[in-house]
């Protein structure tokens, strides 16, 4: 019996249980605590893990993979340790495990699925050897925080060589994680959408990161785009281009929800957003790489419920409220392709925060379609957050009258009393949790 790492599993557990109590997240709190009184307890929790351990990683999607990876293994009867929440830097992954371990001080699970932030792989693979490791996508995101993306992609590559044998999921739609999984040397395989399915016109126009072959420079052709630079490509100068996917997405449709084809098989998702099929595909290929056959990952849709702020719903006295992170460009486009794909009439709040979480850089705002949300039926817009200011200026050379309000907890008041009945509220890191709460408190009437 080890003394101090059941101390520091109990110390966990009670900063936890103390956070919750007061308000407040607590995951980081409670991982730190648990690291403080005994630093190896990462490490050795996770070799308790009894088959495989999964770990999620990219700059968009990684909570809604995970926990949809976590929801199948479930499903197939397998007990799963997994950072539901989205904490995924150090302290918040060695808080999945300790908040996740018995009062014994001892870990029953069969399989572990961590989301890891991509800056904290050089940490937390010095103490985890994933046996998978899924790639949803990399994207520019939080430039005084990581870097432009190519060192993101060294963060990776360095992490990567810590674990040789770990076996890649990769998006192969998105030449950036392809070229990753290339030079990295690990074995991969590959998951991507093998149709035309968003309007070629809009696409083209977006910001591309990964537009130039990481091998030779050239600027890649595309047969398609999806988003971003996310698409069917090839380099006309050398032989780079999309591999051949191991799981391709056909037969995509977005209307009332998700439709879409894998293997033959068709699924439906109550979800909206292009995005999320690549988040439901990255889900499913990861555990058909483990070796499942996924009988009930259809159940697992229709259980899925959005949460932690992935276009989580709110009903307030019969007003539909959605709540959506954006945080770079990437991500934010996505959320006006969902907005528009609503075509009543609705409000919106587009909340910035520049904390250390969010990045101060928020330079990132020019790089978002905004002129877009002209075709969204939009009848209010609504700046609010620490650089409301800002969000506002980038609405008005979109041509988009706005108005400002830091206190977004009267933003919202005033929009679910006043406004269509139908509101959009889009914020980065830092707001994400506080309007949750905010929300959640509308909704069962304690505001």
């Amino acid at each position: 019996m080890n003394i101090r790492r059941i101390a520091a599993i109990w110390a966990a557990k009670a900063a936890g249980a103390g956070c919750k109590l007061l308000g407040r997240q607590g995951v980081t709190w409670a991982g730190k605590i648990a690291l403080k009184i005994y630093p190896p307890i990462l490490q050795e929790l996770a070799a308790e893990v009894r088959k495989d351990i999964f770990v999620v990683c990219g700059t968009n999607g990684k909570t809604t993979t995970n926990n949809m990876l976590c929801a199948a293994l479930e499903e197939e009867g397998n007990k799963v340790i997994c950072n539901h929440t989205g904490s995924n830097m150090l302290n918040g992954v060695v808080a999945a495990f300790a908040l996740g371990a018995g009062m014994n001080g001892h870990i029953d699970a069969d399989y572990a699925c961590i989301e890891v932030d991509e800056a904290s792989t050089r940490h937390i693979f010095t103490k985890i050897k994933p046996n998978y490791m899924v790639m949803t996508n990399l994207f520019r995101d939080q430039l005084d925080r990581y870097g432009e993306i190519d060192i993101t992609m060294d963060v990776l590559k360095e992490a990567l060589a810590m674990s040789p044998s770990t076996k890649l999921i990769v998006n192969g739609d998105d030449p950036l994680s392809v070229a990753l999984a290339k030079q990295s040397g690990n074995p991969f395989v590959t998951f991507g959408v093998d149709e035309q399915v968003i309007d070629a016109k809009h696409a083209a126009k977006e910001t591309k990161e990964g537009r130039f072959c990481q091998i030779c420079g050239a600027e890649l052709q595309y047969d398609y785009y999806h988003y971003s630079q996310l698409g069917k490509y090839h380099c006309p100068k050398c032989d780079f281009a999309r591999p051949k996917l191991d799981y391709a997405v056909t037969n995509v449709h977005l209307d009332r929800g998700i439709s879409l084809r894998i293997e033959g098989r068709q699924f439906r998702i109550k979800s909206h957003g292009f995005y999320n099929v690549y988040n439901i595909l990255a889900a499913y290929a990861a555990a058909r790489t483990a070796g499942f056959y996924l009988e009930r990952f259809d159940q697992v849709l229709r259980k899925h419920k959005t949460q932690n702020g992935r276009m989580e719903l709110f009903d307030i006295g019969g007003r539909h409220v959605v709540l959506n992170l954006a945080k770079n460009p990437a991500g934010f486009n996505q959320n006006i392709s969902a907005v528009l794909e609503d075509k009543s009439p609705k409000d919106l709040i587009v909340v910035i925060n520049d904390k250390a979480q969010d990045g101060k850089d928020i330079s990132w705002l020019w790089d978002v379609d905004f002129e877009r949300f002209h075709d969204a039926r939009v009848q209010t817009f609504i700046a609010s957050g620490i650089r409301a200011l800002d969000m506002q200026l980038r609405f008005k050379y979109a041509d988009i009258p706005s108005k400002m309000e830091e206190d977004v907890t009267k933003a919202i008041e005033r929009l679910v009393a006043e406004g269509t009945g139908n509101l959009y509220v889009l914020c980065n890191y830092t707001a994400l949790y506080n309007i949750h709460l905010i929300l959640k408190k509308l909704e069962e009437g304690k505001v």
